[in-house]
This record gives C-alpha cells, structure tokens and sequence, in this order.
C-alpha cells in the first residue's frame, strides 16, 4: 500500500508521483506549475509517441512473416498485416505500454514547469526594474 499524504487533505492539491516506486518530489512540484490542460496534452503526446514507437517495433517483428490463413501471401498481406501492427501498438500504449510513455511524460512536465518558471522569474524581474 502506497502512503499518499493528499488524500486526506480538502484542497485540489496534485497526486504525490511516483517513480521508479519511489515518491517523486521534483514531479510533484513541476505538476503544481503546469496546468492541467497541458498534463493532459503532454500525456497524450507521450502516449502517442510510445505508441509510434511500438509500432516500428511491431513492424520490425513481422517483417519477414510470409502470409498465412485467409490472405495468404498476397499484396493485400502486407497492408492489413501494417494496419494490424498500428492497432496493436496503439493498444498497448494506452493500456500502460512498456513505460516509456511515462518517463516522456515526466520530461515533457518537468521542462514545461522549467519553461513557466523562466517566464515568470523574467515578468517579475520586469516589475523589479519597473519599480526603479
């Protein structure tokens, strides 16, 4: 059982990340400066790269198959057995993958939080020199 000290509290705030099994304090605090549409499309980009990724993979794997049962080894084998592999991989990205997804989401968030971090340190320094 995982000890997650939000989940008794009443404020919105994020979800303690984990990673590796481990609490991830830097995510935690990235996740607080990214709002939450910009979760949202991060996870979908990771997801969909991982399912790219899966997909050469899956490519790579059958490449060599000769065609078997209904289609045999026609044209047409070549492009439902390509058809077949995308799906493949786009399930397996979106029912957790192989993780890679996961460490692209954290780099994508972290970066993001980095990025949002340097804008509001460059408007404050702004209103410093204004205020001068």
């Amino acid at each position: 059982m995982q000890f997650n000290p939000t989940s008794t509290t009443h404020t919105a705030a994020p979800k303690l990340a984990m990673y590796n099994g481990r609490p991830d304090f830097t995510l935690y605090d990235a996740l607080t400066k990214v709002s939450p549409q910009q979760q949202a499309k991060a996870k979908s980009t990771a997801t969909d790269f991982e399912g790219m990724f899966l997909n050469q993979m899956f490519s790579q794997m059958t490449n060599g198959l000769k065609g078997e049962g209904p289609f045999g080894d026609t044209p047409g084998t070549g492009v439902w057995r390509s058809m077949l592999t995308e799906q493949y991989s786009k399930s397996f990205a979106k029912a957790c993958g192989i993780g890679i997804s996961k460490d692209i989401f954290r780099e994508l968030i972290l970066q993001q939080a980095k990025q949002t971090s340097q804008v509001q340190a460059g408007q404050a320094s702004q209103v410093q020199g204004n205020k001068t």
